[in-house]
């Protein structure tokens, strides 16, 4: 074709795998018949099908196949990219070898078929081409049907109407003639320059994405769908669309429509098999090249073309396919067709409807009339079919699914029609069982992802709020539309709605308040899902109850916000609610809502992931709420071993800043006390008990209540401690030894404060006098809780107006920065600083420095007390 005129092109690549050879074919035998070269279809597809093979099986690599028009001939031309193979030329000698050999016939079959043929390399591919030139034929001859009386012709109007419309790349309308405006009501004007898409209804197709504007990207279609009027009725219309370039190489597609009832006008006849192979002539099932060879992953569109090649193939009104579970006892519906809606998507009904062999899947039926026999085949109920025919998808004699057609009509079909139907279920039944184990195999593996992540994610949290957000949003969009968790506080309480979530965010507060008016679901503990209807009958009155009010008010055609909101909200919940129970330690703590607006039901398999991941959600919400309950008790007996607040003393300034190590703590081994004693006198405490935990705290509570308790019953401070010392040694091994300071406190008329501490092991008390010198206040004596005799002494301090005591624990002094620690004369450098301020002034800016002299948080509790005299006021 080095000097013909190209008219047109079509290009495709194939992957390097076994089933690109019969995508390959069928590309190719769809180019050449669109571009109605039927003359020369066989021998191109044959030539095709041995050059792909070579390219994707034998070679290994990706095959580029393209087909060029002119207007006597057409090119294929097959591309791999295995560009160091030898090629046989015949000159050269080289053996062709046997036809029936596996590989190497490519080039043989090319010289026997192909007009002209050739073979070209280049760094990166090998080409290999061939022609083949159209017969001549006389003018007007192309295909023909057989000569039949009027009274057998199709049925049209007195004048057969057909729409020309041309669309543009961009979907708009170019073009609209005299009988497009006839039969849909739009003038030319009216519609050039809109979108095609602005007046079609696309029947929708569940298990497929396929669409008007995706039809209109195919070199050739045909098919039904409706034209919206220009009176606003959809007028059912059967297609032809055809894919042209101009001169200037810019695509458009040009459509012919008819009404529906007149398809015979355009519709193209069932073509008569062809053979892929220049030696087998074996005729081929017209079910088979409909269906073609689909993706083996492709388990919905497989099962939707065969309900719609099924439907066509008996002149049926309506036609479904339902797969068996794997215990064979009940069929899942997958795919219909022409049935009034999708809501039966996923439904279940028996294998073993009734008695007989007419209520068993597993044995072609025929029902003459359906309106004999009420439910004899539920999927029809209601739906206006009258008679129906059914045959089994076997494998190996396993009931693996169940095919039927039905029509409005009584008496379309016999036992002819259902031989037929059975000989095309038993060639498409193994294609169906191998696409819906792929698919089984490919949602368990889904299904053991999902479920790891949620236990990674459901395990890294012990917050309720927290774990009650990541069941929702773990659980839409994957498994439902929209999700509610009701709970239950204890066993005494009802169900709560504690969270609501739905994938339109904007559709969550109309959800929440239309749950909240709904009585929640009984909460039994009975395992799996159970069907729920009462959201949807709530959203349905919600809606009924809207509409009917915004009649009597004479509401405008335009819809209030609080309308739009409940119709949105009562849409979200119209389709099918399950619950799904809560269930830890043997106790029900709520239930899982999931719930769907469409109608279609929820998967099998979808359920049973819920059931898994509502046990583990259960088990993490159950765990947060043991883990809050704990946390407030442990932060109620943390609290208790602290005082409740500090005393008032007169003219000293007190401040403690206390913090604990730890997360989640709020009383460490650290603490303190200031309380009255008696009249004129306090006692004032700061302690450390060696370790941490339970019976560390029970050493400091019974340390801090014995303080009190002692130092009110008139004791001295020695006298205090060596009792104090006794009843921790009668704690035994539970024991702990404690470093304390202890002192009694004695504000003074002349304006200063009498002290008498003792200092039992803790660090030692500072001094900071006027003049900025810091000074210890107390000596060093033992430790509580080791032995049984102490003799401890009290010391004397007075604390003259503008001076400060400084108490702390060891958490200050021993804080550490890789090798160096802050200790006992950094403290006071530290507090050298502080002259002039007030108490709290002195603490705060004690705990920064410690703060600021690691980086690292404290890993000990610290503890400080100051105590100030502060000056009388100047006059």
């Amino acid at each position: 074709m080095g000097s013909a005129v190209i008219t047109a092109r079509a290009a495709a690549t194939f992957e390097p795998v076994g089933r690109s050879v019969a995508t390959a074919r069928a590309f190719v035998r769809d180019t050449l018949q669109g571009w109605g070269y039927n003359d020369v279809v066989d021998d191109a597809v044959v030539l095709t099908s041995e050059l792909v093979t070579n390219a994707v099986i034998h070679a290994g690599t990706a095959a580029d196949v393209l087909c060029l028009r002119s207007e006597d001939a057409v090119r294929v031309e097959v591309s791999d990219h295995y560009p160091e193979r030898e090629v046989p030329l015949q000159s050269t000698g080289i053996d062709f070898g046997s036809p029936d050999r596996e590989n190497g016939r490519g080039l043989l079959l090319c010289a026997a078929l192909a007009t002209r043929w050739g073979v070209e390399y280049s760094p990166t591919r090998k080409h290999v081409w061939f022609q083949l030139d159209l017969p001549d034929r006389p003018v007007g001859i192309r295909s023909a049907g057989p000569v039949l009386p009027a009274s057998l012709l199709p049925v049209t109007d007195q004048r057969v109407r057909v729409a020309v419309v041309q669309i543009d790349s961009t979907g708009s309308i170019s073009a609209w003639n005299e009988d497009a405006a006839y039969v849909f009501g739009h003038t030319a004007e009216q519609v050039t320059g809109k979108q095609f898409t602005d007046f079609v209804a696309w029947p929708h197709t569940p298990g497929t994405n396929t669409g008007i504007a995706d039809a209109l990207q195919l070199s050739r279609w045909e098919g039904s769908y409706g034209i919206r009027g220009a009176d606003g009725r959809t007028i059912p219309v059967y297609a032809s669309h055809l894919r042209v370039r101009d001169n200037d190489g810019e695509p458009s597609t040009v459509c012919l429509l008819v009404r529906d009832d007149e398809r015979a006008v355009l519709q193209t006849p069932v073509r008569a098999p062809v053979s892929d192979s220049a030696s087998d002539h074996r005729a081929t099932d017209p079910f088979e090249v409909f269906i073609g060879s689909p993706a083996p992953d492709d388990l919905d569109g497989l099962l939707q073309r065969t309900v719609e090649r099924a439907r066509d193939m008996l002149d049926a009104d309506a036609a479904f396919l339902l797969l068996a579970t794997d215990d064979e006892t009940e069929l899942e519906v997958r795919a219909t067709t022409g049935l009034p809606s999708a809501r039966q998507r996923f439904a279940r009904v028996p294998v073993e409807a009734g008695t007989g062999r007419y209520g068993s899947a597993r044995m072609p039926a025929v029902h003459e009339d359906l309106t004999a026999i009420p439910g004899a085949v539920p999927l029809l109920t209601d739906t206006g079919m009258r008679s129906v025919v059914t045959v089994p998808l076997k494998v190996e004699g396993r009931l693996t699914g169940s095919l039927g057609v039905a029509a409005e009509n009584p008496g379309r079909y016999s036992n002819e029609e259902a031989l037929r139907l059975q000989f095309a279920a038993d060639r498409i039944a193994l294609a169906v069982e191998s696409a819906r184990l792929g698919e089984l195999e490919r949602l368990r593996r889904g299904s053991l992802s999902f479920l790891v992540e949620a236990s990674d994610l459901l395990a890294g949290t012990l917050d309720r709020d927290q774990t009650l957000a990541l069941m929702a949003q773990m659980t839409v969009p994957t498994l439902a539309t929209w999700c509610a968790v009701y709970t239950i506080a204890d066993q005494s309480s009802d169900l709560y709605l504690s969270y609501v979530l739905h994938e339109d965010e904007d559709l969550i507060d109309g959800l929440k308040a239309l749950l909240s008016q709904v009585t929640p679901p009984d909460p039994v503990p009975t395992p799996g899902a159970r069907i729920w209807s009462a959201p949807s009958e709530a959203g349905r009155r919600a809606a009924l109850s809207t509409s009917t009010r915004s009649l009597a008010h004479d509401a405008p055609l335009s819809m209030s916000t609080a309308t739009r909101t409940t119709l949105a909200t009562a849409q979200a919940v119209g389709g099918e609610t399950v619950v799904l129970p809560l269930v830890a330690r043997n106790r029900v703590i709520g239930m899982l809502t999931l719930g769907k607006p469409s109608d279609d039901h929820f998967r099998q398999e979808i359920l049973e992931l819920a059931e898994d991941l509502s046990r583990r959600a259960a088990l993490a919400l159950d765990n947060a709420r043991l883990y809050s309950e704990r946390m407030a008790i442990s932060q109620s007996l943390q609290r208790s071993l602290l005082p409740p607040g500090l005393p008032d003393v007169p003219n000293v300034e007190i401040e403690v800043i206390y913090r604990a190590a730890g997360e989640g703590n709020e009383v460490g081994g650290d603490f303190y006390d200031v309380f009255p004693i008696r009249d004129g006198a306090y006692g004032f405490a700061i302690g450390d008990v060696c370790g941490t935990g339970p019976e560390a705290a029970a050493v400091t509570g019974l340390a801090r209540h014995a303080l009190r308790l002692l130092a009110r019953e008139g004791f001295g401070g020695p006298a205090v401690l060596e009792r104090l010392n006794a009843a921790i040694l009668d704690e035994g091994a539970r024991s702990r030894f404690l470093t304390l300071l202890y002192g009694e406190l004695w504000p003074q008329e002349d304006g200063s404060a009498l002290l008498k501490v003792v200092c039992a092991g803790h660090p030692l008390p500072l001094r900071l006098r006027q003049d900025g010198s810091v000074e210890p206040a107390a000596e060093p004596q033992p430790l509580l809780g080791v032995i049984d005799d102490l003799e401890l002494f009290e010391e004397e301090v007075t604390l003259s107006p503008g001076d400060v005591l400084l108490c702390v624990t060891d958490g200050v002094t021993e804080r550490r920065e890789g090798t160096r620690m802050l200790g006992d004369d950094g403290l006071a450098d530290v507090l050298s600083t502080c002259t002039g301020l007030t108490a709290g002034a002195v603490a705060a800016r004690i705990l920064r420095a410690v703060e600021r002299f690691a980086a690292e948080p404290a890993s000990d509790d610290m503890a400080i007390l100051a105590m100030r005299v502060p000056e009388p006021p100047h006059i």
